[in-house]
């Protein structure tokens, strides 16, 4: 079973985390499966959509943050080591959208990152459509209010989303924390029925 393009799970049970260059391998693989097969999508989508010049006549928000949705949830599931997020998905967008640097500045309260998580994580994922009055636009800052109504830039949203993939790495990389690092085998684990 491939884990990753041209990575098999077999790779995967090969590694020795007492290596330090498995260790490197293993964040390499995690990061060739997240970005083939979800960033490098949504990155084409986002180009594709600013080729446009007119914002009105942008198309993919939907796609883009749907599938941004997906990875937060995934790098926060990362985080905590979950095989399973079942009944887990808003308290796991809470933690990331609160606590992740690239976020917390724009999602300040519980309630606010509740709110995303159900008016477009929810409504996106269950309904395809974003759940009361919110909006998804490519322009302006990650979240802004208007009134009642968030305003969301998808753009933004992605290029965090980014910037957390990479700091994830970096904390797997240094190896600081042994939980962190723990949590992340338990996953891959899972993902490879290692």
């Amino acid at each position: 079973m491939q884990i990753a393009r041209g990575i098999t799970n077999a790779d995967w049970k090969k590694l020795d985390f007492n290596d330090p260059s498995d260790w490197e391998r293993a964040i390499s693989i995690f990061d060739k499966r997240i970005r083939d097969r979800f960033a490098n999508a949504i990155d084409f989508l986002i180009a594709d959509d600013e080729a446009v010049d007119d914002p009105n006549n942008r198309r993919w928000g939907f796609a883009i943050l749907a599938l941004d949705c997906l990875l937060i949830e995934t790098l926060q599931a990362f985080r905590q080591g979950l095989t399973d997020t079942s009944g887990k998905s808003g308290a796991l967008f809470v933690s990331f959208l609160t606590s992740r640097p690239a976020f917390k500045s724009f999602f300040s309260t519980a309630d606010l990152a509740t709110r995303f998580y159900k008016e477009f994580r929810c409504g996106l994922h269950h309904n395809a459509q974003v759940f009361r009055d919110g909006l998804v636009w490519s322009v302006g800052p990650l979240l802004r209010l208007d009134g009642q109504r968030m305003v969301l830039n998808r753009t933004a949203l992605h290029s965090a989303v980014m910037t957390e993939l990479d700091e994830y790495a970096s904390e797997l990389r240094t190896g600081t924390d042994p939980t962190l690092r723990q949590n992340f085998i338990a996953k891959m684990n899972f993902i490879a029925a290692a």
